[in-house]
């Protein structure tokens, strides 16, 4: 067995922690380490009658909760391959995983049973449903201990969230997740003494390394199965919470809800944003109301979680997303030659290279070979810059780019200064498609409770603060921002619902 294996990690913290209290989530009972480690051992024996075996993929489909946290870690103590799936995705996207991966069991909630009759898979429900096997029935069989495994096993394959288009099935082994997942404890201080707080979705890849951390650091994580904003910041002050972990929209529901000003932020020592980029000025606000230091940090699923983060035991370098993790390079490379580096201080795109980089897209083997080159180095989308300090900052996505007119137009940039108006709780801009000028910007913000700025107000404030050409041609006010089951921002269903509403006339 390779140190750098996730299927004895229940255990190991079983032996550790025992009988304190690893999970809490609100209105159900407390979890202990042991009492987790024993329910992995018989869970897993259920899976190994059912016909699971090493190698085999096992699609979980559930809430966050303890009985997805159990069905995890007993489909790797088999050696199985995992493949999360988020619970806010459609009957229709997990069915593609389903006929893309070809597992051979599915755990679902029993209200999701009916949406899957007539794939050829075993289903396995969480509650009591018709033609399926009852997740608690596979408690009645023997425990079964852990697989000798090594680093380069398949651990799960993980199906990007589809910004861009249909998903690819990222292959991550136990010594791609061990990477991240040990690197990431170090350098964010996690320690047995941190109360954890996150409603990340357990299959979204940091969500994960969140829920892990719980073994590995001993953490106690407390979680629910959806995010709401004032029951986020009641948990915080209940709990005497040490360590929020979130995604910007998170914070920005939580800076807009009425309970800010009385919520108890004071056990807090750090928080942990990552997903998208956040505006400074956003990051400004959670700092000054939560009183704590804001660790902003980068990942993809490609990367098996976080690459590159900032820590508490160095100074705050607000608006970058810090500093490669240990183990894992980090270059930045020219956009029209990716073999060639970029000077510091110049944009280019975000290469890395290293342990937590995964073996490729399941089934692609052309997808694979135009990420990873031949030397290693993942090519991740993102434009980035690197300051003379070795700090990196994102600048924005390859795909986002907006070109007007022939000039270049970071979506992120407008977006920075949008955030600065005190109207605006969240914005996200995207390029629409004009005849005359190729693209065209539009601004889609959600203002505060009460507000009335409006269309021409924003654009104004733009072009006090920026070129005029980068100044979006049109504002669109919405109620909410359509996002990725991870809560990442939607660009694409923001283009859509343009096109089906709007047209920009000169």
């Amino acid at each position: 067995m390779s140190a750098a294996c996730l299927a004895h990690l229940t255990v190991a913290a079983a032996s550790r922690w025992g009988s304190r209290v690893a999970l809490r989530i609100p209105g159900q009972s407390d979890a202990t380490y042991d009492s987790i480690d024993a329910a992995v051992a018989r869970i897993a024996g259920g899976l190994r009658a059912l016909g699971v075996h090493r190698g085999d993929r096992v699609v979980i489909h559930l809430p966050n909760g303890l009985e997805w946290i159990i069905a995890y870690h007993a489909t790797v103590r088999l050696g199985a391959v995992v493949i999360p799936a988020n619970i806010l995705l459609s009957a229709a996207e997990v069915t593609y995983m389903v006929e893309d991966a070809e597992p051979v069991v599915l755990i679902v909630t029993a209200e999701r049973r009916d949406s899957f009759r007539g794939l050829p898979i075993r289903v396995v429900t969480c509650g009591a449903a018709a033609d399926a096997i009852l997740f608690d029935d596979l408690m009645s069989a023997d425990a079964v201990g852990p697989e000798a495994l090594g680093s380069d096993d398949l651990l799960a394959i993980g199906y990007t969230s589809g910004t861009t288009g249909r998903p690819k099935g990222a292959v991550l082994t136990h010594g791609n997740v061990y990477a991240s997942l040990a690197a990431t404890a170090t350098m964010h201080g996690r320690n047995e003494r941190d109360v954890v707080l996150s409603s990340l979705p357990f299959p979204h890849v940091y969500g994960n390394i969140v829920m892990n951390a719980m073994f590995l650091a001993g953490t106690r994580l407390i979680t629910t199965a959806r995010f709401d904003a004032g029951e986020a910041l009641r948990l915080i002050g209940k709990h005497k919470v040490t360590l929020f972990e979130g995604v910007p929209t998170m914070y920005f529901q939580m800076l807009a809800h009425d309970a800010i000003g009385q919520a108890e932020l004071g056990s807090l020592t750090r928080c942990t944003v990552g997903g998208q980029t956040i505006p400074r000025a956003k990051l400004e606000q959670v700092v000054a109301r939560f009183g704590c230091d804001m660790l902003e940090l980068w990942g993809m699923t490609e990367v098996a979680g976080p690459a590159v983060t900032h820590s508490p035991f160095w100074p705050p370098h607000l608006g970058s997303i810090g500093l490669a993790v240990p183990g894992t390079e980090i270059r930045i490379a020219d956009l029209a030659d990716p073999t060639i580096d970029v000077p510091v201080g110049q944009s280019g795109e975000l290469m890395v290279r290293g342990a937590q980089v995964m073996r490729g897209y399941w089934k692609r083997e052309e997808a694979t070979a135009e990420a990873i080159d031949a030397n290693g180095w993942l090519a991740t989308g993102d434009i980035a810059v690197k300051d003379k300090d070795g700090y990196y900052t994102i600048i924005d996505r390859k795909k986002d780019l907006i070109i007007t007119a022939g000039y270049n137009i970071y979506p992120i940039e407008i977006e920075q200064v949008i955030a600065t108006h005190p109207a605006v709780v969240m914005v996200a801009v995207a390029g629409i498609e004009d005849i005359e000028k190729g693209e065209l910007a539009v601004a889609f913000i959600v203002r505060r409770d009460g507000s009335d700025a409006s269309e021409a107000d924003i654009i104004a404030y733009c072009k006090e603060h920026l070129a005029a050409y980068k100044a979006p041609r049109r504002v669109v006010f919405l109620d909410d921002l359509p996002k990725t089951s991870s809560g990442k921002i939607l660009r694409r269903a923001l283009r859509e619902t343009y096109r089906q509403n709007e047209t920009i006339s000169d």
